[in-house]
């Protein structure tokens, strides 16, 4: 699939990662781009002819209806929206972060794909892209629930693929460490750019893969993890909070 001159939606368009795939979408040529934002006052997209603004909350059905009713020509969609609260199964007061990390990591790609079933994206000229984790691999115990709101949306994009190889449309899932974002921000260096998520995700549509690494730490921690998973995994569950 080429990016020049296609349609795409991208959820959580003002974030991190997803102002870095706004500005590559529209370097390379893209020529409609909707961005999906929670709330459009202080959205601070760039100033282009070729992005329209949608308000798109993940956890809200009628928000996704409404949007893939407005985006019906989107043949791209990128599932970039998340939210991590850093907890543990045992270390937050409530189960509320954990649900939320659920909804908006799990079901929220879950229900915005649904809801563009008939679009182009569910066609071989059709792709998906689903922003999801390193740690969907493995558990970080700082990061423990987040880890598995991670682990489902990996489980997921690999169903989606399943399902979708009669249809030819492409789905990758996209793991990156640590990024250099507002979210990635309690996460210990190195870290990888923005930039590096994006430019690598959307090569990935030319070059075949259908789960991308993103920058050097996110290849040198999938290369541990090919190696000696029992290994990697035992290293990071050393990052543990203490319990009362």
């Amino acid at each position: 699939m080429k990016i020049e001159d296609s349609t795409v939606l991208l959820t959580g368009a003002n974030g991190g990662i997803g102002r870095a795939f706004v500005d590559e979408l529209l370097r390379r040529g893209v020529g409609r781009l909707y961005c999906g934002v929670r709330r459009l006052e202080g959205a601070n997209l760039p100033d282009d002819p070729r992005i329209a603004a949608l308000r798109l909350d993940v956890t809200d059905a009628a928000s996704i209806a409404a949007a893939a009713a407005q985006a019906s020509d989107t043949a791209l969609l990128i599932n970039n929206a998340g939210m991590a609260a850093y907890s543990g199964a045992f270390t937050a007061a409530t189960l509320d972060a954990a649900r939320q990390e659920m909804e908006v990591n799990y079901f929220g790609p879950l229900q915005v794909c649904r809801a563009f079933r008939d679009t182009p994206v569910f066609s071989a000229a059709g792709a998906i892209i689903n922003v999801v984790s390193f740690l969907g691999l493995v558990t970080l115990p700082l990061a423990g629930t987040y880890s598995a709101s991670k682990a489902a949306a990996l489980a997921l994009t690999r169903t989606m693929r399943a399902e979708l190889k009669t249809k030819g449309t492409r789905v990758i899932a996209v793991l990156p460490v640590q990024t250099d974002t507002k979210l990635g921000a309690p996460l210990p260096d190195p870290k990888v750019r923005p930039g590096e998520v994006a430019s690598e995700a959307l090569d990935a549509l030319e070059t075949g893969l259908d789960e991308v690494f993103p920058g050097l730490p996110s290849k040198r921690a999938a290369e541990a993890f090919r190696t000696d998973p029992a290994a990697l995994q035992a290293a990071l569950a050393e990052m543990v909070y203490p319990l009362a």
